[in-house]
């Protein structure tokens, strides 16, 4: 039985709460900037369904799932490109914005 491929893992782009909201629609107890569990441009490596070192646990309960995808061969019908998609975690005040890619 051959192994599940790797999944790439690129943070996109991280949004800040002012990009979203002109008004804030809750009073958060600190300042909230974009978030700071990871940087615009990094780039994890999941191997074996594993979290990958220095990922943010949340962001990654979030994703896990359209991860299991790409590893299992999956696609998304309404993505042209093949082993690729791109997701979210659920912070719904600063969402970071990844893209998957199986590495085939």
């Amino acid at each position: 039985m051959s192994s599940m491929p790797n999944v790439k893992i690129t943070v996109l782009r991280r949004l800040d709460p002012s990009e979203l909201f002109d008004e804030m629609p809750v009073t958060h107890v600190r300042d909230l900037k974009a978030c700071d569990r990871v940087e615009d441009g990094q780039e994890f490596i999941v191997k074996g369904l594993d979290m990958p070192e220095g990922f943010c646990p949340p962001a990654w309960a979030a994703i896990v799932g359209n991860v299991r995808t790409m590893m299992f061969g999956g696609n998304m019908p309404w993505l042209k490109e093949k082993g690729t998609t791109i997701t979210c975690c659920t912070d719904g005040l600063r969402p970071v914005i990844f893209k998957l890619e199986r590495m085939d």
